[in-house]
């Protein structure tokens, strides 16, 4: 066969029909039109709080797509194409720098998503997530909306428990200091409650707690350990302030389990996911002894020493 250009330009024809018949017309004809398990249609102010979310890119930063072979946020649930039916166009992404959002609704109670918008670094100090607070409260509100409907009928349910637990925590914080730590300790199993700090308090220990700190805690609970951080003004109940905490009946495994696994309904988020364990355990110490000025670090009971240990 001669290569000339009619036969270039046909050539090139056929190829690109081939392609678009197998990506575009197979898929199509081929998609799936049912609804998964937990799919359900939006409400009017979540479509517009997706508008406000395409509008800002948004997007671009953050999938909304878990697949079996994450460890992540959302990774509870692997996306199926049925979670996905009404969406146009469907934001699946394909970029994480910011977190998936496919499960997002829920993980936070409003209040926290309303800091994060107006300035992530006020919950999340490492964030190079741009500042949204020129889109002012409504829109705000309307994006968290949206945020908190990710995950459809999942999302339900946890926003449903972090309005369940914000009533608890505030009804605690409004009794007063020492009700409300009473209740900070009740939500911890009692088997964690007497378990001591492992670690032993040295100056490398408390030098990595403050690093993990510095990276994590001081937006909410400020630098000083006072809650009084800048995310403090539009969260409720505000942060917690450390000082309150001494002669509590305090430990290093109460200090553990509730940076591991969040306080739902406040703006305490979990780490589990963030942070292994000798970083909980060393943030947990860094707290104990600056701010609470009492640590149980490396005493009874205890078990035997880890090898590295001093």
């Amino acid at each position: 066969m001669n290569m000339t250009p009619r036969t270039v330009v046909v050539g090139s024809l056929l190829i690109l029909g081939v392609i678009v018949f197998m990506v575009v017309v197979v898929p199509y004809a081929t998609r799936i039109q049912a609804p998964s398990d937990i799919f359900r249609s939006r409400t009017s102010q979540e479509a517009d709080g997706r508008s406000i979310y395409i509008a800002n890119g948004c997007v671009y930063c953050h999938s909304q797509s878990i697949r079996s072979i994450d460890w992540g946020l959302g990774a509870e649930r692997i996306a199926q194409a049925g979670d996905y039916i009404q969406d146009k166009p469907i934001l699946l992404g394909s970029e994480r720098t910011g977190p998936d959002l496919s499960q997002e609704g829920g993980e936070h109670p409003d209040d926290w998503h309303m800091a994060h918008f107006i300035n992530p670094r006020y919950t999340r100090p490492l964030s190079i997530m741009p500042a949204f607070a020129f889109l002012g409260t409504e829109d705000i509100k309307k994006l968290t909306t949206y945020a908190q409907s990710l995950g459809l009928k999942n999302s339900d349910q946890r926003v449903e428990r972090q309005q369940f637990w914000k009533k608890e925590a505030i009804e605690a914080y409004e009794k007063g200091p020492e009700a409300n730590v009473k209740w900070l300790h009740e939500t911890v199993p009692e088997g964690w409650r007497n378990v001591p700090n492992p670690y032993p308090t040295t100056e490398a220990g408390l030098a990595r707690g403050h690093k993990i700190y510095q990276d994590f805690c001081l937006g909410c609970h400020s630098p000083i350990g006072d809650g009084m951080g800048p995310a403090q003004p539009y969260v409720y109940p505000p942060p917690l302030n450390f000082t309150i905490l001494k002669g509590r009946g305090i430990s290093g495994g109460i200090l553990y389990y509730q940076i591991m696994n969040g306080i739902t309904g406040t703006a305490m988020p979990y780490f589990k996911r963030e942070l292994e364990s000798e970083k909980i355990w060393d943030v947990g110490n860094y707290v104990a002894v600056n701010f609470i000025n009492q640590t149980d670090a490396d005493t009874e009971p205890k078990g035997i020493d880890a090898a590295y240990e001093p």
